[in-house]
């Protein structure tokens, strides 16, 4: 659900987020770090709590892309 007017996206019902963060890596050794460059990101930015996490794979000829998708619900601070 999405309104014009929210700051904040709903997917499914009671899973909320205002704030999304990709991490992408197609080269062998860069997918190869691409969760400790997620649990870095996690430990660096306890304001964020996670509320949800995709892995998605996508392949040509060529290439493989890996992507991992951290949805999160920052709360503002007062």
């Amino acid at each position: 659900m999405y309104s014009a007017n929210a700051r904040e996206i709903t997917v499914r019902p009671g899973v909320h987020f205002n704030g999304v963060k990709v991490f992408s890596a197609t080269m062998f050794a860069d997918r190869d770090r691409l969760g400790e460059k997620v649990s870095d990101w996690l430990a660096a930015n306890p304001s964020k709590p996670v509320t949800s996490m995709v892995v998605t794979q996508s392949s040509d000829s060529s290439f493989h892309c890996i992507a991992i998708t951290v949805f999160y619900h920052e709360t503002k601070a007062a």
